[in-house]
């Protein structure tokens, strides 16, 4: 056997044995490279005399067609080969659901939902959003407010207290988003249209209420604010909220310390079969408490009452959601149960506007 056919039969054998690719190109380049073998044979052409020139060369040539061909070949057959094993490893089974996009999976909770709903009422209607820190000072929560010094409210079975501080003041987390009013009045001269969303805390725990709730607020202060204007208000947020063309509401004589009148408002709606429905029936369900500002109040927080004049009332949020969405019981508001969430919470995406529907 001469010295080509063993060079071509191991260059052979090498090529077959590449079980790869990489080791493919890494025979190629021994035998074709720069410094390969075939290729030094071909190199030393130029030293021959002419016609062993002309013979060798048909013969090295020859050979090194074959070994190229081999190459392709088995480069062919290593990218199929490769192909064949990512298509048996890498299956995906087209039957199985997709996956659930986050935006599927995320829910808003309701009452993120309901302060936004509440928030896009009344900005159609001209308001502001204000807001204020949860931990008041005795004086805004209640001096400023006209709350008497042995209001009831200020007892500590309504109010959590924080330990006095180092001047001996003891402040508290506020029971209601009044102070917000007062720093509004106390920030921003008249005319004033703003509601006040926010958390509240009380010494409370039941089925219909909590230690921590959520309250917003509304207050006016012009200079021909009136009782009208406040039913009016009320009216068309009770409409625009609960979805109805019309709502009846009944104003009945109640006390505040920081308005004066004060009332309790009742809506008209329908019992039936356990659920609640506005805007029909013969029943009625109180759900907010407003009155005209008490002139303390405005006094108190700078503005004379001889020029100034207005309303505030205040609503539930939590209490709001319940009615709307028919939720049983408020304590599962705060338990951050998936399964609840997912039932009566509200698709991210899902913005509410005046236009399309504010729970649509």
């Amino acid at each position: 056997m001469s010295d080509l056919d063993q060079l071509e039969q191991e260059t052979l054998a090498a090529i077959e044995k590449a079980e790869d690719e990489t080791g493919l190109e890494a025979v190629r380049v021994a035998a074709l490279g720069k410094k390969g073998t075939i290729s030094a044979l071909l190199a030393g052409l130029g030293k021959m005399a002419p016609d062993e020139r002309k013979v060798q060369g048909a013969v090295i040539n020859a050979l090194k067609d074959r070994v190229s061909a081999a190459f392709t070949e088995r480069r062919v057959a290593l990218k199929e080969a490769a192909l064949e094993h990512r298509l048996a490893t890498e299956t995906l089974d087209v039957t199985l659901p997709a996956r659930t996009s986050p935006l599927d999976l995320g829910r808003i909770h309701p009452l993120s939902q309901v302060t936004e709903e509440i928030a896009t009422i009344f900005a159609d209607l001209g308001f502001s959003v204000a807001e204020g820190p949860d931990i008041e000072t005795d004086d805004y929560n209640f001096g400023k407010l006209n709350f008497p010094p042995d209001h009831p409210a200020r007892d500590m079975h309504d109010t959590f207290f924080l330990k006095p501080d180092a001047s001996g003041e003891r402040k508290l987390l506020r029971t209601h988003t009044s102070p917000v009013q007062v720093r509004t009045m106390l920030n921003q001269r008249p005319p004033i249209r703003v509601i006040c969303p926010g958390r509240a805390y009380r010494c409370d725990s039941d089925q219909t209420h909590t230690p921590m709730f959520h309250q917003v607020e509304g207050l006016v202060i012009d200079k021909q604010a009136n009782l009208g204007h406040l039913k009016w208000t009320l009216s068309e947020f009770c409409k625009a909220f609960f979805e109805v063309a019309d709502v009846r509401m009944r104003f009945r004589p109640s006390y505040f310390p920081f308005t004066e009148p004060s009332m309790e408002v009742d809506i008209q709606c329908s019992r039936k079969a356990g659920e609640i429905r506005f805007g029909e029936g013969e029943d009625w369900l109180e759900i907010l408490g407003c009155g005209m500002v008490h002139p303390n109040v405005l006094r108190n927080c700078g503005l004379d009452p001889d020029a100034y004049q207005g309303f505030a009332w205040g609503i539930g949020i939590d209490r709001l959601a319940m009615l709307k969405y028919g939720m049983p019981d408020l304590r599962a508001f705060f338990d951050a149960d998936v399964r609840w969430l997912k039932h009566y919470g509200f698709r991210p995406l899902d913005f509410p506007t005046l236009l399309a529907g504010l729970s649509s």
